[in-house]
């Protein structure tokens, strides 16, 4: 097999591969394209990013700077996904992203590994299992979702999390590393933070 041909297999590779490398390097010039954008240019970046990623649903927005190890070529990203500055995305195999999700600043999503054993490493081999977030998440500033990890449909995942296993729908989940801490329920349609009640006869005139 083909170092190229493990990128999405789950197999140990070398990612220094010439057949790799050339091609990553292609998508890595438009990342730095898109990142030295003005922020008035917001067509350009939109068009960028469907150059780049390997699905762009409608309405979606990065803020620069965006990192990514292939330019975002292995990211697939649903309708209305946002994300603050600095996201990055270790994005050597698949990274799914579902509808409506909201990234805070500097999140890492990350689907490159490397194996415990020095030897290998000393080789720079690696591997790679791709990250799945589900619809309507939000991910909060400094979040950290390590290899192969999968997060449920509306899950919340506080801020400086590092998630290293699955998430399931609809909880909120915090701490290093993350745990659910609660399912999300009927208070949080009345509260929206520490007491503060959601005023939906204001919301209706937005």
């Amino acid at each position: 097999m083909k170092a190229y041909d493990r990128l999405h297999s789950g197999e140990i590779y070398d990612p220094m591969d010439n057949e790799i490398f050339e091609e990553q390097l292609r998508y890595l010039e438009l990342l730095y394209d898109y990142n030295q954008t003005r922020p008035s240019e917001l067509d350009r970046r939109a068009c960028l990013l469907r150059e780049m990623l390997a699905e762009v649903g409608e309405n979606c927005y990065i803020e620069p700077p965006f990192h990514a190890n292939w330019g975002g070529h292995h990211v697939h990203l649903g309708k209305q996904v946002y994300a603050n500055f600095g996201l990055t995305c270790v994005d050597d195999t698949h990274i799914y992203v579902g509808d409506y999700t909201l990234f805070g600043p500097n999140v890492v999503l990350a689907a490159a590994n490397h194996p415990f054993l020095p030897e290998l490493r000393n080789k720079g081999y690696q591997y790679n299992l791709p990250v799945s977030i589900g619809k309507g998440c939000w991910l909060g500033a400094g979040v950290v979702v390590v290899p192969g990890v999968t997060i449920g449909d509306y899950a919340v995942i506080g801020a400086g999390s590092v998630v290293t296993r699955d998430i399931p729908p609809g909880v909120l989940a915090a701490g290093v590393p993350c745990r659910a801490l609660r399912e999300l329920d009927e208070r949080d349609r009345i509260y929206y933070h520490r007491g503060r009640k959601i005023d939906w006869e204001a919301l209706q005139e937005l």
